[in-house]
């Protein structure tokens, strides 16, 4: 294992939830590597080691759409939290669900953000968790698996540099394998699945994998393909094929840049959001009930 990966692997320890000691050595390893030229190849593959972030507004909703109204609490928060406007990122402009898969995709957006995985801050998963509204870390060494973490609840996953393989069981984040064509890094998951979901109220549903804030979905049988190609020193082309035949007629594919964070301080900052939803989960647990004098 080289330097640099020994540098990025113990900030990615840090984001997963490192002791303080470890944050400590964390940014001794930082200030020292600032000044230090990060090398374009690692063992002959592009550098992708960094900090990440979309742009693209794919979090709200992978297919065209207006500006529109916050989906909850508009008469208290005004525009704040309004939805903005984007050409989308689908190929085609549209995602091609079956009939009877776009009733569940009508289901989730009518439930939206109550039964939003992000409002109860679960795990995003894949391909969701790339273009969120927070940044993410990419721990590449050399002839290593890599390492990719993101802010967003202290998520990360392992991308194991073999061949395909059927995982063992299903997780919110899935099981990713990885290899290289060319200077594309390629990534395969399977195996999304959050299993059963407890919404809101207590309620305990079958968990699907969504892809935005507008309910859009994939199923547990999904292979998602991942395609990272530097187009640039600070600029990635981050392209998805979905393959979901439980829920679309064809595979389909969707594709934006992906920039890299170029503050000199530029780090993945603690969002542990467990605190956040405890009221979205656990509020009818207290509702009418007199708190103690």
């Amino acid at each position: 294992m080289n330097m640099t990966f020994k540098l990025m692997a113990t900030a990615a320890l840090l984001a997963m939830g490192a002791t303080p000691v470890m944050a400590q050595k964390a940014g001794k390893a930082q200030k020292a590597a600032a000044g230090q030229q990060a090398p374009a190849k690692i063992d002959g593959k592009p550098n992708l080691n960094g900090i990440w972030q979309s742009m693209s507004g794919a979090n709200w909703n992978l297919e065209p759409h207006s500006a529109a109204p916050a989906p909850a609490a508009q008469e208290k928060l005004g525009a704040i939290g309004a939805i903005p406007a984007s050409p989308g990122v689908v190929e085609g402009g549209r995602l091609p669900y079956k009939p009877e898969a776009i009733k569940l995709r009508d289901e989730n957006r009518a439930k939206t953000p109550m039964w939003d995985p992000e409002a109860a801050c679960y795990l995003p998963g894949i391909p969701r968790a790339s273009y969120m509204d927070h940044p993410f870390q990419i721990v590449q060494g050399d002839k290593d698996d890599l390492i990719i973490v993101y802010e967003y609840a202290s998520a990360s996953r392992i991308v194991h540099m073999k061949p395909v393989e059927i995982p063992p069981i299903d997780t919110w984040m899935g099981t990713s394998f990885g290899e290289w064509e060319g200077d594309t890094l390629k990534i395969v998951t399977l195996g999304l699945s959050p299993g059963d979901i407890k919404a809101p109220g207590g309620e305990l549903y079958e968990g699907v994998t969504w892809l935005d804030r507008s309910g859009n979905y994939i199923s547990s049988h999904a292979t998602v393909t991942e395609r990272f190609t530097p187009e640039g020193p600070n600029l990635i082309r981050y392209e998805v094929t979905v393959d979901d035949p439980d829920t679309y007629t064809q595979p389909w594919k969707m594709s934006m840049p992906i920039y890299r964070r170029m503050e000199a301080n530029a780090e993945l900052q603690d969002f542990r959001c467990v605190p956040f939803s405890e009221e979205l989960l656990y509020g009818d647990l207290h509702q009418g009930q007199v708190a103690p004098k």
